[in-house]
């Protein structure tokens, strides 16, 4: 004889309700009216939930998200797409996740800068709230510790550069017998995680080093890194910051034949100056607009009024990629020129490129 229980009263109109809800989205409305009542559940684009702003600097914050139940995790280190809607315009940015990888209540952080002239970064900083709805990519990225810890470490940053490294150290501190950290930034009060760096510092953790760029002077690696890191040939190096400084690093470790080494992580592509710009059209829609040569194609076309599929807006995710039909576009980070004829099957990522004279754009 089989036993039947049924379940308590409130679970059964709770079903009740879904099925309501079910039966009402599957009849009258689109096939993502359930996403937009349940956006975080399982199948629904991903996104996440503002859960809290925490003030690190006077212009930087921390964001805490609740992301949605396909969130697939993070390894410390490691960046998301963050997606917020700016007067009915969706942005797509990336962040260094900031957050414990293992937090109990699922949650995440991300930590950012407002720039000057940042659209996205000082909406995410003066703007977001407890409460919003932000769209989320995955996790990626390879700047992280190996799973073999190195015996020594350097962690070179500047300004907001330290937000992947933090997320390394929040999580792997513990597991790290020897590490440095040289940290630049303009004053005192632009450090980013100041507290808890010199908590971490106190406790033996870590050895570290701030300079103060507006009056020490900014880090010259020939002469500081003898003085500051004695060592610092034998160390596993991670450096992020300012595109200046990461290419110091990656010249000064080569010319000492450690380029192996040293682990680099840009934020934004390391962009060449460029000559003259060009015509550039867009076949399906029929605009065309006049483009300099040092700004992103993508760019020209969001102020046409031209929206272009896109990503992470950094040369890195691909998903800008179009084809170039006919015509000449230049490469923002290397200066490299890429020609298309009719038929050629060219494609160009519109986030890192300019129009390097008169081009058409499958789109």
């Amino acid at each position: 004889m089989s036993l039947t229980v049924a379940p308590p009263r409130g679970h059964r109109l709770r079903a009740r309700v879904w099925r309501v809800a079910d039966a009402l989205g599957a009849t009258f409305l689109p096939s993502d009216t359930f996403d937009v009542l349940r956006p975080l559940h399982a199948g629904a684009p991903l996104a996440g939930r503002v859960e809290g702003i925490h003030w690190e600097t006077p212009d930087a914050v921390t964001v805490t998200i609740r992301p949605g139940a396909d969130w697939a995790g993070h390894i410390p280190g490691q960046y998301l797409r963050l997606g917020v809607d700016i007067d009915g315009v969706r942005h797509w940015r990336t962040y260094s996740l900031t957050s414990r990888a293992d937090r109990p209540d699922g949650l995440v952080t991300v930590t950012t800068k407002a720039i000057p002239d940042g659209l996205v970064s000082t909406f995410v900083v003066r703007s977001l709230t407890p409460g919003t709805l932000v769209h989320l990519g995955q996790a990626e990225g390879d700047f992280v510790l190996p799973a073999t810890r190195p015996a020594k470490v350097l962690f070179l940053t500047g300004g907001s550069g330290i937000t992947p490294v933090m997320g390394m150290l929040r999580n792997h501190a513990d597991e790290l017998p020897d590490v440095v950290l040289l940290h630049s930034a303009p004053t005192p009060r632009d450090v980013i995680f100041a507290d808890e760096l010199r908590e971490l510092a106190g406790t033996g953790r870590l050895r570290l080093t701030v300079l103060h760029t507006d009056t020490d002077g900014m880090l010259d690696l020939a002469t500081d890194l003898d003085r500051l890191v004695p060592d610092w040939r034998e160390r596993e190096v991670w450096a992020c910051g300012p595109g200046g400084m990461l290419d110091a690093c990656q010249a000064h470790w080569g010319d000492a034949g450690l380029t192996q080494r040293l682990h680099v992580e840009r934020f934004r592509p390391h962009l060449q100056a460029t000559g003259a710009g060009g015509r550039v059209s867009f076949t399906r829609t029929g605009t065309t607009v006049e483009a300099d040569g040092g700004r992103p194609i993508l760019e020209v076309a969001e102020e046409a009024g031209v929206l272009l599929p896109h990503g992470c807006r950094m040369g890195v995710c691909y998903q800008c990629v179009l084809p170039l039909r006919e015509g000449v576009v230049r490469d923002l980070r290397t200066g490299d020129l890429t020609y298309a004829a009719p038929g050629d099957g060219v494609a160009v990522q519109t986030c890192v490129s300019a129009a390097a004279g008169a081009c058409e754009i499958e789109h």
